[in-house]
């Protein structure tokens, strides 16, 4: 009699609080897979060191693991959660459709999370006026936001890895001095997060 194969378990560190943990979570939910998870607060006491234990040399998070394999860094780890498992692909199969998904994570990592995030929502949680150029430059990430949008999803018919990096930001893009408005100055941005506002229940 054959044994059955194991299947190698998958561990997912990092913090309910972090955009970049939400993200592979949403992906692991898209893509159906059970993993187990284990918080790490990296801003606690001795938070980076036991970061780099679990597996990020620079003591962040967040950190995959699948069996032998040890991954960190978002766009590896979601790029190989879409890839190793069965589930529906993350990822638009054209090339047009996949350059917009990429266009899209690339403005959550260079605008929406320096901006929007750490720009506008970290001061106004911490009670501080943020820079009203920084207001401004929000606004703009949003317009822009607005007019890459599509429909039902951020990338068309099905969602992707744009949305799952988008939808982790969404919380603190609305606890803004720029997202406040959304619904008013963003429509089609607003109808998407009806939507997709449960892939961060999910999560």
């Amino acid at each position: 009699m054959t044994a059955a194969r194991e299947i190698p378990s998958v561990t997912l560190t990092g913090a309910d609080y972090s955009v970049y943990t939400r993200i592979a979570r949403i992906a692991l939910d898209l893509k159906g897979v059970r993993f187990r998870f284990e918080p790490l607060d990296v801003f606690a006491e001795g938070g980076t060191g036991k970061a780099r234990l679990a597996g990020h040399p620079f003591g962040k998070i967040p950190v995959l693991r699948h069996g032998d394999l040890t991954l960190f860094e978002t766009l590896a780890i979601t790029r190989y959660i879409d890839q190793a498992f069965d589930g529906p692909p993350l990822e638009p199969a054209e090339p047009a459709g996949r350059a917009r998904m990429n266009q899209i994570i690339s403005v959550v990592d260079t605008a929406v999370y320096p901006v929007l995030v750490w720009g506008l929502h970290v001061p106004r949680s911490e009670g501080r006026e943020p820079e009203p150029e920084t207001i401004a430059e929000g606004r703009k990430v949003l317009s822009v936001l607005e007019d890459l949008a599509g429909a039902p999803w951020i990338c068309g018919s099905t969602p992707s890895l744009a949305d799952a990096y988008l939808a982790a930001t969404m919380d603190y893009v609305l606890d803004s001095a720029a997202g406040d408005r959304l619904s008013r100055d963003a429509p089609r941005l607003w109808d998407w997060w009806q939507r997709a506002e449960a892939l961060m229940h999910e999560s």
